[in-house]
């Protein structure tokens, strides 16, 4: 018996093997981050040769960028804060965004999360689901049975595993593999 695939499979394998080789190609040709409109105008002021036209033009742009951001249409995000929102938001995928990990701060990206227990319980298939300080919501995700249930305050190691998978290491007990929920 001779098996015959359809051109489609063929084309769609073919495809899909010629965007996972360019994937790293493009990602190296990132163009770095474009500078707001509101924050380029108020960088344009310093151009003005005349004193009080540069002082002007400053308060208005500033004024501007004030009033911006108390309507939300822009916010300031800082190397303290995007460290914060890195630890946050661990375990969820942002590669695209340049201040999530995807930029030129890889070297400040968050490899292993460090916290404590505030609740776990057992779910359906004796899989555990717990909570760590911050509020993020993790669930075991393989058939590791843990000689007991994690406590609250026990301290747990979180870190990535390959292709976007978790471990977790809760107190002294054997990792299991983890997804964030929440």
């Amino acid at each position: 018996m001779t098996l015959v695939q359809p051109r489609s499979t063929i084309l769609t394998a073919a495809l899909a093997l010629l965007a996972f080789g360019a994937a790293p190609a493009a990602a190296k040709d990132k163009e770095a981050a474009e500078t707001p409109a509101q924050i380029q105008q108020l960088y344009d002021c310093r151009a003005l040769p005349d004193a009080a036209a540069r002082l002007a033009c400053f308060d208005r742009q500033v004024a501007a960028l004030e009033a911006a951001q108390a309507a939300n249409d822009i916010t300031f995000f800082d190397r303290n804060a995007a460290q914060k929102a890195r630890r946050g938001l661990f375990g969820f995928t942002l590669r695209d965004l340049p201040f999530f990990g995807g930029g030129d701060d890889d070297k400040e990206k968050i490899t292993r999360l460090e916290s404590t227990i505030t609740w776990a319980r057992r779910e359906g298939y004796n899989k555990m689901r717990f909570e760590i300080e911050d509020g993020a919501v993790w669930l075991q995700t393989d058939q590791t049975d843990l000689p007991r249930d994690p406590r609250e305050g026990e301290k747990v190691v979180i870190y990535p595993g390959a292709i976007g998978s978790y471990f977790a290491e809760i107190g002294n007990m054997k990792r299991i593999r983890v997804r964030r929920e929440r």
